[in-house]
C-alpha cells in the first residue's frame, strides 16, 4: 500500500471517532440521560478543556521523547477504554470526568494525526501542500460517514455509539504501530509556551490584532453552541413529529452542515481575493445568525423542513470562512518571529476559549427557556442568533484592516 493510501486511512478512521458520537451527544444527554441544559453545557466544555492545553503538551512530548506514530497509537488504545467506559454511564458527575479525561487524549490526536501525514509525506518525497488537503478530506468523509452509520443503525439515543466509537478507536491504535517511524525531532524544540502561542500575545500591542483575537474567541463560542444543541434541538419534536425525517434521521440531516464545508472551501480564494479577509469574516458572522434564525423557525414538515436544510446549508459557509480567512489573516499579517505562535493562539482561543464560554453559557440560556421540561426552543435559537448579529456589527464597526488582493495572492504556501 502507498503512503498516501495509509495515510488517507488514518485520517478517515481518526474523524470517523469523532463523528459516531459528537453531533449525536446532545440529543443523547438530553433525551437517554435526561440531563439538564447547564449539564450539556458543561459536558461540551470539556472539548474546550481539552483542546486548551493537551496538544501542547502532547506536542513537546512527540518531539522529544516518543515516536508521533506511536504516541497517537497509545492516545487512540487508552482512549478506546474510556469509551467503553463512557457508554455505561447513567449519571452527570462520571460522565463528565469520563468524557473530560477521553477528550484529554482524543483532542490532542487530531493535530498529531497531521503531523504524523506531514512528516511521511515529506519523508516520502510528496508537495505537502498539493497532497495533504486530498488525504485530509477523506477526515471528513469520515466524519459524515459515522454518523449516517449511526443514524441507520438507530443508535443516536443509544450507548452503541460509544461501543461504535470504542472499536474504531482500537483499531486505530493498533493501526498507527505500523505506520513508518517518524524521528524524534533534532532541532531546537518549541517550549510549552510557543506552542501554546502565549508569546504571540505581544501582538495585542497592536490594535488591529487585538480585536481580531478577541473576536476570534467570540466566534468560537458558536460553533460550540451548534454542535452541543442541534441534535438535542430536532429530538425536541419527537412528539409533535414522530415519523419525520428530521426526527428519524437527525444525524443525516445535520451531516448536510459538514457536506456543505466542503464546497464552500472551494469558494473561499475567490472572496479573498475579491472583497477581502474582513469581508469574508463578516459574511461568516452573518451566516451563523442565518443559521440560528433558521432554526428559530424550522420544523420537521413543508416549508419549515426548508429552513431546516437551509440552515445546515450555511452552517459550511459559516464555518470555512471564519476558521480558514481567519488562520489566513494571520498568516499575513504576522512575520516569522510570532507566525507559528499566532496561529497556536488563534487555534488556543477559538477551540479552546470559545468552546468553554460557548458549552457554559449556551448551557445556563437553554435552562432558563425551559419551563415544566419545555424548551422554547424559538426564543432559544433567536437569542443565538442575535448575538451572531451583534459580533457582526460590532466587528464590521471597529476592525480596521485594508484590503491588499495580491498579498492574499502570493500566500500559497
Amino acid at each position: 500500500m502507498s503512503i498516501k493510501f495509509r495515510l488517507t486511512v488514518l485520517n478517515f478512521i481518526e474523524l470517523f471517532i469523532f463523528g459516531t458520537w459528537l453531533i449525536s451527544l446532545g440529543g443523547y444527554l438530553g433525551g437517554q440521560l435526561e440531563f439538564t441544559g447547564g449539564q450539556i453545557g458543561k459536558i461540551f466544555m470539556t472539548l474546550g478543556i481539552g483542546s486548551i492545553l493537551m496538544p501542547a503538551v502532547i506536542g513537546i512530548i512527540a518531539d522529544k521523547y516518543v515516536n508521533a506514530q506511536k504516541l497517537f497509537g497509545i492516545l487512540h488504545l487508552i482512549g478506546a477504554g474510556f469509551l467503553i467506559y463512557l457508554a455505561q454511564i447513567n449519571n452527570f458527575d462520571t460522565f463528565f470526568w469520563v468524557i473530560l479525561g477521553y477528550l484529554l487524549l482524543y483532542m490532542p490526536s487530531l493535530g498529531l494525526a497531521n503531523a504524523v501525514s506531514f512528516s511521511l509525506l515529506v519523508d516520502n518525497a510528496y508537495d505537502v501542500v498539493k497532497e495533504f488537503p486530498r488525504i485530509r478530506v477523506w477526515g471528513t468523509i469520515g466524519f459524515v460517514v459515522a454518523m449516517w452509520a449511526v443514524d441507520l443503525m438507530k443508535w443516536t439515543q443509544s450507548p452503541n455509539q460509544f461501543y461504535l466509537a470504542a472499536g474504531f478507536s482500537l483499531l486505530l491504535g493498533i493501526y498507527a504501530f505500523s505506520l513508518p517511524n517518524i524521528p524524534l525531532s533534532k532541532a531546537e524544540n518549541k517550549t510549552l509556551s510557543q506552542r501554546l502561542g502565549l508569546d504571540a500575545l505581544v501582538l495585542f500591542k497592536t490594535n488591529k490584532m487585538a480585536i481580531f483575537f478577541l473576536f476570534s474567541m467570540l466566534i468560537g463560542i458558536v460553533l460550540q453552541i451548534s454542535n452541543a444543541w442541534a441534535s438535542e434541538f430536532l429530538r425536541s419534536f419527537s412528539n409533535d413529529y414522530p415519523d419525520s425525517f428530521a426526527v428519524q434521521h437527525s444525524n443525516i440531516l445535520i451531516s448536510l452542515s459538514q457536506i456543505s464545508e466542503t464546497v464552500f472551501i472551494l469558494a473561499i480564494p475567490f472572496f479573498l481575493k475579491r472583497f477581502g479577509i474582513k469581508t469574508v469574516m463578516l459574511i461568516s458572522m452573518i451566516a451563523w445568525f442565518l443559521r440560528f434564525g433558521l432554526f428559530g423557525i424550522g420544523y420537521p414538515e413543508g416549508i419549515g423542513l426548508g429552513f431546516l436544510i437551509l440552515s445546515m446549508i450555511v452552517y459550511g459557509l459559516a464555518f470555512d470562512f471564519f476558521h480558514i480567512s481567519g488562520a489566513l489573516f494571520v498568516e499575513t499579517e504576522t512575520d516569522n518571529t510570532y507566525r507559528s505562535s499566532a496561529q497556536g493562539l488563534f487555534v488556543l482561543l477559538t477551540n479552546g476559549g470559545g468552546a468553554l464560554i460557548g458549552g457554559y453559557t449556551s448551557g445556563l440560556i437553554v435552562d432558563y427557556f425551559t419551563k415544566d421540561g419545555y424548551r422554547d426552543w424559538t426564543s432559544i435559537w433567536f437569542v443565538f442568533a442575535f448575538y451572531a448579529i451583534v459580533l457582526a456589527i460590532i466587528f464590521a464597526l471597529i476592525f480596521k484592516h485594508k484590503h491588499k488582493p495580491g498579498k492574499i495572492h502570493v500566500l500559497k504556501h
